[in-house]
């Protein structure tokens, strides 16, 4: 192992004592360094930091992205030895842009699940019709289904217990009875194709292992074009990720259509969702003009009430 490798090891086991899990900034670093040793080079340097931010394809935020991850582990290693450099904050600036989220209809759902059949493998197709329904009715992160364990769902008592996720937040969220009857089917299947699994995951892939990030977002695209889902604007393209928009905007739609004070609400939406503060869940409000138009109708008759 080189000295690099020995620091970057120490780097990740100390931030992830703090409580960050860095998955991306483990691989992201690594490549880095790969990219150092090739050029004979044993010190981080800016010119070395922004070449290789620079030397990926992808839009200005990506690479803004890359050389955010070497600068901090720059500044680590610059604590250890002044001779690394610390790329300027100011180089490479990332652009504000959030995505406007693609709010599916529950016959685009249907059709996104019946497009798993264009999977290879039954275990597969099985495998990736339960996330997404999964993703659907619970709102949870992709990265929070892909780290479930079988242990984490109580069939008995429809419960599903996620652990330790984003911020070291836990929670456990009820299922309905369809869930836990559309998770039973999955087990079934499962059990019958890799009865032993190289691993605790509860989701595998045919090869008996937990999921990959990229992959399923990978096939998340595959499933999207089968399905014939078209992005409904530049910023609006139907991500795997929508599907917990979604999930937070029908909660929202179905209080206010049953008159309830959604306001008071918003912390167990907060809660339930794994946000750290119910701030976080309120940029949701404006996620679908259905949902502003109806709070812009409750606030009209409200100050129409005051006058």
């Amino acid at each position: 192992m080189s000295a690099l490798e020995g620091s970057l090891a120490d780097y990740l086991r100390i931030r992830r004592a703090l409580g960050y899990k860095l998955e991306r900034a483990e691989k992201l670093l690594g490549q880095f360094l790969e990219h150092l040793d090739r050029r004979g080079e044993e010190l981080v340097t800016v010119q070395s930091a922004l070449g290789w931010a620079t030397s990926a394809s992808g839009d200005l935020n990506w690479r803004a992205s890359r050389l955010s991850v070497v600068r901090g582990f720059a500044t680590y290693l610059h604590q250890l030895d002044p001779a690394h450099e610390i790329p300027p904050a100011d180089l490479l600036p990332r652009r504000p842009r959030r995505a406007t989220p693609y709010l599916y209809s529950d016959r685009e759902i249907e059709t996104l699940i019946a497009a798993t059949t264009v999977l290879r493998g039954r275990l597969r197709q099985a495998t990736y019709r339960t996330l997404i329904g999964l993703l659907a009715v619970t709102g949870m992160r992709v990265g929070e289904a892909i780290a479930l364990d079988r242990t984490d769902i109580d069939l008995r008592h429809g419960v599903l217990s996620v652990r330790e996720a984003k911020h070291q937040k836990s929670r456990e969220l009820p299922l309905h009875t369809t869930a836990v009857k559309a998770l039973r089917g999955y087990l079934r299947v499962r059990d019958h194709h890799r009865p032993a699994p190289d691993t605790d995951a509860l989701l595998i892939s045919p090869a008996g292992t937990r999921l990959i990030y990229c992959n399923v977002h990978s096939t998340f695209r595959q499933l999207r074009r089968h399905a014939g889902l078209r992005p409904r604007s530049a910023p609006c393209r139907p991500r795997i990720h929508d599907l917990r928009h979604g999930f937070a905007v029908r909660t929202l739609l179905e209080w206010y259509r049953a008159g309830v004070e959604v306001q008071p609400r918003l912390p167990l939406l907060a809660t339930y969702l794994g946000h750290v503060h119910p701030r976080h869940s309120y940029w949701y409000l404006s996620a679908a003009p259905e949902l502003m138009a109806i709070a812009g109708r409750r606030l009209e008759h409200t100050q129409g009430g005051s006058q």
